[in-house]
């Protein structure tokens, strides 16, 4: 095991254990990280605050500062060693953000003032710099209790509090509960038989350790080609002895444009962040930019040209969340989108039948239904004799040996180092996990099996005083996490602040506002291509998952406007006030 100082101590002498670099068991779920570090301060036995928020990355921060802003006891419970949320659990190689900066960051004052980054899309390594900033700005860690993994959470309608249960057997009180684990907290790895018979490397890319796993000279695989599956192959193709990416979708890449910031043209810029931040919230995605006022046959085949090259060469999400504003709505708007891409991305590869699994002339889906992957040199990649991609999208991982990978059709390749990058129960699959019960004790797991309901997308019925961001029914996926989770965060602190005024005991959802905000999610989405395919957005890869949307589809300041209009009368919700 390695060791490292608890930064949340002040410097005292606790010592955090992390994981080995190679373990006898892959390690899957979050509860086997549960350690109690202390037994003072937020890791006391039966904690008492007004505020708990569970998860200790962008959405937790901001809602910690919010809360406490307003006067409230507060205390974050994180499952991981330190702050960040996904940018400490996702430390593989060439984890980076697919945001730029300066959207991809928090609009606290303070914060703002103390940071500078050193590139427009920073690493985790440049994350974990602004989470330490953060935190030595508003002293956040010492009311954080970290390795703290929440396994169960019941409101008690009598007392008006939550009781909170962790992995390592404390319980907490508070009145409100937020939960900001974000849209991928849980993991999800295939039930592949043999996995434990594996005597190489083998993690799941959000669980890779910190130390750095060498490979030069092995033989390496990563199985998926998400966001993970293109920054790994990015990392691992210049120095892997021999690299195979098995895919059994391509990833529809645009490019990223990464380049170097200097602190002198930060700081002349700082200026104008308020006012840019406040514009985030104003297009559709929560960037600095938002759909072209055209629709694709608005204009000709030579100005559709020039736009869709424009939107490339300026690079990042402008190709996906800048293009005409019909291509999402409309068949063949999306074909012309999609033979701009094509033509683009298959001109980087040099090998015909590459060509054809990486960037196919006909759509494996219609573009810009998922969210696409920011990129610099995936496909380059593919040009270098030790890197190979697998198809496997009609002949399946079925197994795993003591050597490597078997496939459906017998195909057996052997490996040192396997870097699982299937994602995760993505958007509800945080919330789930956490072993939330509502008043009449049915787990929340079992009520989403079939379908996912919220108000708001910041509320469940059932669930009084919870609240939750960058998760089930709200913008998530389709926008920048910084800027929804501020959309979310204020009004949540709104909300709470009117029920402390106004002396309200709690206050729950009601099913028929839940129902109809349900019919809002499916509307904003069926008028879209979003249904036509599974997709993160639509139930994502886990495969006993129900297939709805589970995002706010009208765009973040529609968004914004709508939660809104339910304040200060709670429309929606049951109000219990405070008895005489």
């Amino acid at each position: 095991m390695t060791e490292a100082m608890d930064s949340s101590t002040g410097g005292a002498n606790i010592r955090i254990t992390q994981p080995e670099l190679s373990n006898p068991k892959l390690r899957t779920q979050l509860h086997e990280y549960g350690r109690r570090r202390r037994t003072d301060g937020p890791y006391a036995d039966n904690l008492e605050v007004d505020a708990l928020v569970v998860g200790g990355g962008f959405a937790g921060v901001f809602m910690f500062w919010s809360l406490r802003k307003e006067g409230l006891k507060t205390v974050i419970y994180e499952a991981g060693t330190d702050l960040g949320g996904t940018w400490r659990w996702n430390c593989y190689p060439g984890a980076m953000v697919d945001s730029e900066v300066p959207e991809y960051q928090l609009s606290i004052p303070e914060v703002i003032k103390a940071h500078n980054w050193p590139n427009n899309y920073p690493n985790y390594h440049d994350l974990r710099d602004y989470f330490d900033t953060c935190d030595r700005v508003l002293d956040i860690k010492s009311q954080t209790a970290f390795e703290s993994v929440v396994t169960g959470a019941q409101f008690n309608t009598e007392e008006g509090r939550w009781y909170v249960k962790t992995a390592d057997g404390r319980t907490a009180k508070c009145k409100y509960l937020v939960i900001c684990a974000g849209f991928a907290a849980k993991r999800y790895v295939p039930d592949w038989p043999g996995i434990d018979k594996f005597k190489g490397i083998v993690h799941h890319s959000s669980f890779w350790p910190d130390e750095e796993v060498s490979v030069e000279g092995k033989k390496c695989a990563v199985i998926g080609t998400g966001a993970t599956g293109v920054q790994l192959t990015q990392a691992w193709g210049p120095k892997a002895g021999h690299l195979k990416v098995f895919q059994r979708t391509p990833n529809l890449t645009v490019p990223m444009r990464q380049r170097d910031l200097t602190v002198e043209e930060q700081e002349v810029a700082k200026k104008w962040y308020p006012e840019l931040l406040r514009l985030r919230e104003h297009c559709f995605g929560g960037f600095l930019y938002t759909f072209s006022e055209k629709s694709t046959f608005d204009d000709t085949p030579e100005e559709r040209e020039a736009f869709y090259e424009k939107l490339w060469q300026d690079g990042g999400f402008r190709y996906w969340l800048g293009n005409y504003k019909d291509y999402l709505y409309d068949k063949k708007a999306n074909q012309e989108a999609y033979n701009f891409w094509a033509k683009k991305q298959r001109a980087r590869i040099d090998d015909p039948k590459k060509k054809d699994i990486l960037a196919p002339l006909e759509m494996p889906h219609y573009w810009g239904i998922k969210r696409p992957c920011l990129e610099y040199s995936y496909l380059e990649q593919f040009n270098r004799p030790n890197v190979d991609v697998v198809d496997i999208k009609n002949n399946p991982i079925v197994s795993f040996d003591e050597s490597g990978i078997n496939l459906e059709d017998g195909t057996h390749h052997d490996f040192d180092v396997i870097c699982i990058a299937s994602g995760f129960d993505v958007v509800t699959g945080g919330m789930t996990a956490m072993g939330l019960r509502n008043v009449d004790g049915v787990s929340l797991d079992d009520q989403w099996k079939k379908a996912a309901y919220t108000y708001l997308g910041t509320t469940v019925a059932g669930y009084p005083n919870m609240f939750h961001l960058y998760g089930p029914q709200g913008p998530t996926l389709l926008s920048n996490g910084p800027t929804t989770i501020e959309v979310q965060g204020r009004w949540i602190t709104d909300v709470i602040k009117n029920c402390e005024r106004n002396g309200i005991k709690y206050i729950n959802p009601t099913d028929e506002a839940s129902k109809e905000w349900k019919k809002k999610i499916n509307h904003l989405s069926d008028i879209s291509l979003f249904p036509t395919t599974k997709s993160t957005y639509m139930g994502g890869s886990k495969p006993d998952k129900a297939f709805e949307q589970t995002n706010y589809a009208g765009g973040l300041h529609n968004y914004g406007e709508e939660i809104r209009r339910v304040l200060p009368a709670l429309d929606g919700f049951h109000v219990v006030k405070v008895s005489a």
